[in-house]
């Protein structure tokens, strides 16, 4: 993957943008870390990467998938799963996910990271239509202006607001 940022990233002269599912998020996470020169942000979907793993229904597929174990996490290609990365990072997580604790899926917040809540599962947030809306909302942004994801307007009734709950 490292390899494959790198093409990118050369062949069109700009900044590539991370979008991860569960593990794959975990991945972009720590790519962007391993290479934030070449990554513009990271959006990852119901990714476990805060918290402790058995909540997680997830974390024995990510120790056989991934050849770590999650009492390993702390040394991983990029540092600490944990850690943020220095890009822009949203975090898309839904309370109701099934597979990942939505408490492991979220970011703390800061001026480049955000969360944002869906209602749905794990394996439907790829699909769900208010996740796919905040993707493409992030990624429509220019490059070197990121900013927070909006939640007012008729976005408010989609997207609760996390100071809220």
């Amino acid at each position: 993957m490292m390899r494959r940022i790198g093409e990118l990233h050369e062949k069109h002269g700009r900044n590539v943008s991370l979008v991860g599912w569960s593990l794959g998020g975990i991945y972009a996470r720590q790519l962007a870390k391993a290479m934030p020169e070449k990554v513009r942000q990271v959006v990852t979907l119901g990714s476990p990467f805060n918290g402790h793993p058995p909540p997680t229904n997830a974390w024995r597929l990510y120790e056989m998938t991934s050849g770590h174990k999650v009492d390993d996490r702390e040394q991983h290609m990029g540092g600490a799963i944990s850690d943020p990365p220095p890009v822009p990072t949203t975090a898309i997580y839904s309370r109701t996910d099934g597979i990942c604790h939505w408490r492991n899926c979220i970011e703390a917040e800061s001026p480049i990271a955000e969360n944002i809540e869906v209602e749905g599962s794990h394996c439907g947030l790829g699909h769900h239509p208010a996740a796919v809306f905040a993707i493409a909302d992030r990624l429509a942004q220019p490059e070197g202006q990121w900013k927070k994801f909006e939640r007012t307007g008729l976005r408010a009734f989609t997207f609760p607001n996390p100071k809220r709950r």
